[in-house]
């Protein structure tokens, strides 16, 4: 009769416990890691995104520069870190394209591809009143992947665009944003001014400089180039150079070591221009001497006299260039930079008191 008393209370007493253990049972039990619910297929927008970045990083480098400094108190020369930057291969020669602030003062430059080795990188050649530069590696086959060019005449704003680069140093990083404007002019350190200039809001910052701006197919549309931050980091403010006008530049330092802009072989002096709109009232590049052999002598533009006693005769005075009116030398120079070598325009002149118009291939 005890034992089984003694029995029953011992029995109360556990299930009591167990009874006021119950909560912290249910809470270890509900602490374990639950089972990953399997996700469905990625949106459409993320597989895009990921497609582009996979098949533009074999095309992105990442360049890191030296200087040469004097250690005064041994007469020693060390090359120091200077700064890093971003390009892209350009195609299968081992030409690279970049900016020319990220190779500006650089004794030397480092190329490091997308499989994370680095390679000493030569100057082709530099263009700095449009920040670009070209440098060349030797080829890397299975590694280098040239990239697709787009035409940034036709784009729109509102477009999505991707930026792929190097910002602070931290590789192959992409952001993604829109066309914010177009057509806008950046102001360069060196005084320079690049026009149709691209304007977008993906995340750009120090380190991007030279890297492609990409559309959603994947076409390089532009080079970053430039941030508008008070700060110095993106302000949603960036801007690149048009592939259209890269793929001038560069085809150029390829072929020459140097930017020869399209010409057609005549010298104005907008001083005279400007006399001329003064006195006379129109406005024009008064073609003040033809180049032998040139497309002007070949069109035939005829040259002004200018007598011993001080007589002028003005030859032909270019009024317009593919119907785009001209005030000065510096405006003809620059419509004609929106050309290839090689491309014909139509000049509009004023002869005799006329206009007349004729065909003339740039070179």
């Amino acid at each position: 009769m005890r034992r089984s008393l003694l029995t029953g209370i011992i029995t109360g007493l556990v299930l009591f416990l167990l009874w006021q253990m119950f909560p912290f049972f249910e809470v270890l039990i509900s602490s374990k890691p639950k089972p990953i619910t399997p996700r469905g297929d990625l949106m459409a927008l993320e597989k895009s995104n990921i497609k582009i970045f996979e098949q533009a990083k074999p095309s992105v480098v990442y360049i890191s520069t030296l200087q040469k400094v004097i250690d005064y108190w041994n007469m020693s020369v060390l090359d120091v870190p200077r700064g890093t930057g971003s390009g892209f291969v350009w195609d299968e020669f081992g030409h690279i394209v970049t900016n020319y602030h990220v190779i500006e003062g650089a004794s030397e430059a480092v190329v490091t591809l997308s499989n994370g080795l680095g390679y000493k990188a030569i100057l082709v050649g530099a263009d700095p009143s449009h920040d670009l530069a070209v440098l060349k590696i030797k080829p890397i086959p299975g590694v280098m992947k040239p990239v697709a060019i787009g035409d940034s005449d036709k784009l729109h704003v509102g477009q999505i665009v991707y930026a792929i680069g190097n910002p602070f140093g931290l590789d192959w990083t992409m952001t993604m944003g829109i066309i914010s404007a177009l057509g806008r002019v950046i102001n360069e350190d060196s005084g320079a001014k690049i026009k149709g200039a691209i304007q977008t809001d993906a995340a750009i910052n120090p380190g991007n400089s030279g890297g492609p701006l990409l559309d959603s197919a994947g076409r390089v549309i532009g080079v970053n180039t430039a941030i508008y931050s008070p700060s110095g980091a993106n302000a949603g403010i960036g801007f690149a150079i048009p592939i259209n006008l890269v793929n001038r530049v560069v085809s150029s330092l390829i072929a020459y070591g140097k930017y020869v802009p399209p010409r057609i072989g005549i010298e104005s002096d907008d001083r005279i221009n400007h006399l001329l709109h003064r006195r006379f009232g129109v406005n024009g590049v008064v073609v003040l001497a033809v180049e032998p052999q040139s497309p002007a002598a070949t069109a035939g533009l005829k040259p002004t006299i200018i007598y011993p006693d001080g007589r002028i005769i003005f030859g032909d005075i270019i009024v317009a260039v593919d119907g785009k009116r001209v005030n000065s030398f510096k405006e003809l120079q620059e419509i004609l930079q929106e050309h290839n070598h090689g491309d014909e325009v139509t000049l509009t002149l004023l002869r005799d008191n006329r206009e007349i118009n004729i065909e003339i291939t740039l070179e």
